[in-house]
């Protein structure tokens, strides 16, 4: 009986003919315009999602190439100027012994970034393919959505450097253009992430065309 039970067919909102606010989450018959609650407008599956996902994400990855090649942080102390990139930081980091900061540095400016273009890029393919969804990916995108906030740890970083240490001749840290180039990245990914929607994911478990 119990088995009998699981492979059952869950009946969805779509096929129950409701709609759910992607804000507030209230319910309404399918065919409301807007929501009674919050007033955002109403829409069953975002048509355009894929498009824009690919677009944020696409434009995410271009910018972040210039991250990793410009210097992210300029120091200079008594008028002699050394440029560090991400990577470069990291090394001299690990020369100085710090390896914990780091570690951090790496996994927030690297390692992060990286596995979210993974991941979106990975979660858009399975969608627009049809093949069946899973809780382990809809885990994937709230995981996703979640940590790409906590890359910007390097930009924060920089201006909290750049805030305290300015000692005109003696010693002075500036933001390098990567430092624009990372932050553009993270937003671009960010955006990417939120325009994904995430019921195109049971809609290829149902076997429905995203």
């Amino acid at each position: 009986m119990a088995n009998a039970e699981r492979t059952q067919p869950v009946l969805t909102a779509r096929d129950a003919g409701l709609v759910g606010c992607a804000e507030c989450g209230r319910v309404h018959p399918r065919g409301t315009q807007t929501c009674s609650f919050c007033g955002l407008a109403l829409q069953s599956r975002d048509t355009a999602s894929l498009q824009k996902v690919w677009a944020w994400l696409f434009a995410g990855m271009v910018v972040y190439i210039p991250a990793n090649v410009y210097p992210m942080l300029r120091t200079s102390t008594f008028g002699n100027t050394q440029e560090s990139t991400i990577v470069g930081g990291v090394i001299e980091l690990m020369e100085h012994g710090s390896y914990g900061v780091a570690l951090i540095v790496f996994v927030a400016s690297v390692v992060i970034p990286i596995s979210k273009f993974i991941s979106i890029a990975y979660l858009a393919v399975r969608v627009q393919r049809g093949l069946p969804g899973t809780t382990t990916h809809f885990h994937l995108y709230e995981v996703v959505e979640f940590i790409g906030r906590w890359s910007m740890i390097d930009v924060f970083v920089v201006a909290i450097l750049s805030a305290l240490v300015q000692l005109d001749f003696v010693a002075s840290i500036n933001p390098g253009i990567a430092a624009v180039s990372f932050a553009l990245s993270v937003a671009f990914t960010m955006i990417s992430a939120n325009s994904f929607d995430p019921r195109l994911i049971w809609d290829s478990h149902e076997g429905k065309p995203a």
